[in-house]
């Protein structure tokens, strides 16, 4: 029988929300504490999992935990180490998630307490973090009982600023940047993660902090890409770890969890109305529903424009405050141009106006969108128009700042991404822009 614990910091402080128990994976069931529902004020952990001292089925418990966990290889690799199987969300639940993404931590009760601490990491180490990429993100991962969720390597570090310095967190010590390799079938994906991003915020858009660490000469092996996580603020009080000053954790939920689909199904396939559902949403449970819907307009026709199909719904967020009382859209993030890569998938993740195809994907399908969220019509398409307008000057300016810094694959992207994103075949303002 496991019995994992759920807690979620509320204004810096580890509140204890309920527990996840099962013989294994196939019955586990959540059930929120009788404390924690007799708390006045208490807010339930997600949209999907609303307070009641019923326990929740098997789906919907493995529906929004198993997504707070890793894909792909790291997965897998982390299921070996642990012997376990790869389908046992539960085990390896319980080996990852003292910190994931947001503000839950979930432990199995019966291991023993790690001592909270902040590991340096020396610059062979994070060489090698560059070298060996998702192989070594693994390793820190399972050393540091991290869940970051998505199919790439990646891996939870604090980072000194003042002393360019990255540590490794250990037991209760949160993270501040997620620290992403390249990745071994998709050439300079770092550079391009990047552009992304700067190109986003040159259009106004709210983005992360972002940087590339470079420890050699801009290659693939020899550069890693760092977010500075918007899950993670400093506030007035001051604690400390291993010296270091500890952020407060932010509670986030992706669009599927709160939405109540599994992991597996994060890409539409039968237009279920995913992008309809998202809009729905956010007039729902926003502080700020109107202007959260537009930048959520924003972010979706910007990965169009940049060629991002991997747009699925787990690669959109909601951000809560820290007392867990208000939620808003959580910035962008996991934007890259897929299209410059051969053999990659020319639909979207979920359809826009009927279309998947980004080549069959024109204005109008956008305005058949806006009708279809309930948008303004007039609003929705001059924010599209804008965005086109603008797209060019940005990403060159993107890849200008990159290629100053001495990257030399911006410019290729850059171009790239003109012939191969739904830029090079949108009617924009009228013209047919066929770069």
């Amino acid at each position: 029988m496991k019995n994992l614990r759920v807690d979620i910091e509320i204004r810096g402080v580890q509140t204890y929300v309920g527990n996840i128990i099962g013989n294994d994976f196939r019955d586990a069931h959540f059930r929120y504490a009788e404390e924690y529902l007799q708390t006045p004020g208490s807010v339930p952990v997600s949209i999907s999992l609303p307070l009641q001292k019923e326990i929740f089925s098997v789906k919907q418990t493995r529906n929004f935990f198993e997504g707070l966990l890793p894909e792909g290889f790291t997965r897998r690799s982390v299921a070996q180490w642990m012997r376990a199987s790869e389908e046992d969300y539960l085990s390896i639940l319980a080996g990852l998630g003292k910190e994931c993404l947001g503000a839950l931590r979930i432990t199995d009760e019966n291991d023993e307490a790690i001592e909270s601490a902040y590991e340096k990491l020396s610059m062979e180490q994070v060489r090698a973090l560059a070298r060996e990429g998702a192989v070594k993100s693994a390793q820190l991962v399972t050393e540091s009982h991290l869940s970051l969720t998505g199919a790439s390597g990646k891996v939870g570090l604090y980072y000194d600023k003042e002393h360019n310095e990255w540590f490794l967190p250990k037991g209760d010590a949160p993270s501040t940047h997620i620290v992403k390799q390249s990745h071994v079938r998709l050439d300079g994906i770092v550079i391009n993660e990047q552009l992304a991003l700067l190109t986003a915020a040159g259009l106004g858009m709210d983005v992360p902090e972002s940087f590339i660490i470079n420890v050699g000469d801009y290659s693939d092996e020899k550069v890693l890409f760092a977010i500075k996580r918007y899950d993670r603020i400093y506030g007035a009080g001051i604690k400390t770890i291993s010296g270091r000053r500890v952020p407060i954790r932010l509670h986030q939920e992706d669009f599927a969890q709160a939405l109540g689909i599994a992991a597996a199904d994060k890409y539409e396939k039968n237009q279920e109305g995913y992008l309809k559902a998202m809009f729905d949403l956010l007039r729902y449970v926003s502080e700020n529903p109107v202007s959260d819907q537009l930048k959520l307009w924003d972010m979706i026709i910007f990965d169009y424009l940049i060629g991002n199909t991997d747009n699925h719904i787990k690669n959109f967020s909601l951000l809560y405050r820290d007392d867990l009382k208000g939620i808003r859209l959580a910035p962008a993030y996991d934007i890259v141009s897929t299209t410059v890569y051969e053999g990659s998938s020319r639909d979207m993740a979920f359809h826009i106006g009927g279309e998947y195809r980004i080549d069959r994907i024109t204005r109008d399908s956008f305005g058949n969108a806006a009708k279809e969220v309930g948008l303004g019509q007039k609003l929705a398409m001059t924010r599209f128009d804008e965005m086109c307008s603008r797209f060019e000057a940005a990403l060159s300016e993107a890849a200008g700042m990159l290629t100053g810094i001495g990257s030399q694959k911006a410019a290729q992207f850059q171009e790239k991404i003109l012939q191969t994103g739904g830029y090079g075949k949108v009617i924009c303002q009228g013209k047919v822009l066929d770069k």
